[in-house]
Order: C-alpha cells, then sequence, then structure tokens
C-alpha cells in the first residue's frame, strides 16, 4: 500500500511537470538507527521519483560495504539521511536528517521543485547579504511532524543553502534524534541552530536567520 494517496500523487505529478532540470538525491538508512522511518522514508520517495523522470534517487543501506565510502563523502551522521546533490555529486547542502512527514513533506516536495527549475524563494535583499558568506555554516532546524510553523524556518534555511556553497542545512527530526534535540535544549519548534554558537527559537523572517548566519562567521574570527 503506498504511503501517498492517489489524489495527492495526481497534485504532485503536476507540479513536478514545471521541472526543467533533473533533481538529484543520495538516501541513506540503516538497521540500527530509527529502522522504521528509513524504511518509510524510502517509500516515499520511490513513490515520488515514479512521478517524474526528473527526480533520480540512489539509496544507501549503512550496513553495506559499499556504502560506507558515500557515507564518509557527504559527512552522513544521522539516519535516515535525504543528501541533495548536483549531477557530479556536489553536495547541495540541502539534507533531512529523519523522515520528511506530516508539514514537512511539503518541504522535501518544494525543495525537489527549486532544485528542478533553478528558483529561490529568498528575497534579493537576502541572496545579496549571504554573499558574504565564505566559510562553513552548518544550519540545522530542528521540526517535529505536527508542527505548522517549521516548513517556513526549513524552507528558509534550505534556501540559503541552495544559494551559497558555504552553507549546510538540516531538517533534523527532534523526536527521531532527541539526544540531539537534548544537547541543544530543544523544547519547542522550530529551533534554528547555526554552527553552535547562534539560535532561533520559532519561524522568524528570513532577514534574522541571514544576519545570525553573518554573526556566527564573526564569532569564529574574533
Amino acid at each position: 500500500m503506498g504511503l501517498i494517496g492517489e489524489k495527492d500523487k495526481q497534485t504532485i505529478r503536476g507540479w513536478f511537470s514545471q521541472m526543467t532540470q533533473d533533481v538529484y538525491i543520495k538516501f541513506f538508512w540503516s538497521n540500527l538507527e530509527n529502522k522504521d522511518f528509513g524504511e518509510a522514508t524510502k517509500q516515499i520517495l520511490e513513490e515520488l521519483s515514479e512521478l517524474t523522470d526528473k527526480l533520480h534517487v540512489s539509496y544507501y543501506n549503512a550496513a553495506d560495504d559499499e556504502a560506507q565510502e558515500e557515507i564518509r563523502r557527504y559527512n552522513v551522521e544521522k539516519f535516515p539521511a535525504i543528501v541533495f546533490v548536483r549531477e557530479d555529486g556536489t553536495d547541495t547542502g540541502v539534507r533531512f536528517c529523519g523522515i520528511p512527514s506530516g508539514y514537512e513533506f511539503t518541504s522535501l516536495i518544494e525543495d525537489i521543485i527549486d532544485l528542478g527549475t533553478g528558483k529561490n524563494m529568498l528575497q534579493p535583499s537576502t541572496l545579496k547579504a549571504l554573499e558574504a558568506v565564505d566559510k562553513p555554516v552548518h544550519i540545522q532546524v530542528f521540526v517535529t511532524p505536527t508542527c505548522p510553523y517549521c516548513p517556513r524556518a526549513v524552507r528558509i534555511a534550505h534556501a540559503m543553502a541552495m544559494a551559497n556553497p558555504h552553507i549546510r542545512a538540516d531538517m533534523v527530526e527532534a523526536t527521531e534524534f532527541p539526544e540531539l534535540a537534548d544537547r541543544y535544549g530543544v523544547y519547542g519548534v522550530p529551533k534554528t541552530v547555526i554552527n553552535d554558537v547562534e539560535e532561533q527559537e520559532g519561524a522568524v523572517p528570513e532577514n534574522i536567520i541571514a544576519q545570525k548566519i553573518l554573526s556566527a562567521i564573526q564569532a569564529v574570527e574574533l
């Protein structure tokens, strides 16, 4: 039985029809960590890839020896993990750590469409500000599937990763990674953590996240 309803598949197929570029995903899952979520995420990606010939998904089981090189290459530390890459394998910095279910399913669909159309949702002023980012930035957006405000925070972070190769943005499903959520004091979602030095609770405008990214870079330089 499919996880995506037939009516939803028809709608998504229509959205995907606007894509002019191929989209590539590397999906990693483990039999030892969040196995059920990994299997469900794998099924979601399989069903989505059937809706367009523009979406290409490679699957890696962490238990297989041949997956280890890819895990190291993309520094995958949490499973399941969706990693968006370019055709040549270059990391786009866009990731989902945990199942993209509930409200986050929309984030996954919109990310695929953005990469398939070459569009970016950020304002020109934000894109201009991000040009100053010339050092590694790691954004983690903690979410839960039932949070209606979380997708906006995830989409902003992912769009920033699409805009600048120095930025990596992870959606982190807090209930799947409780130890990580405890480490960062996640008591409400969304919560955005940048380079472990800047934090932002709640869904806020994109310019605030851009400012915190620049502050995180300056903190490293001090």
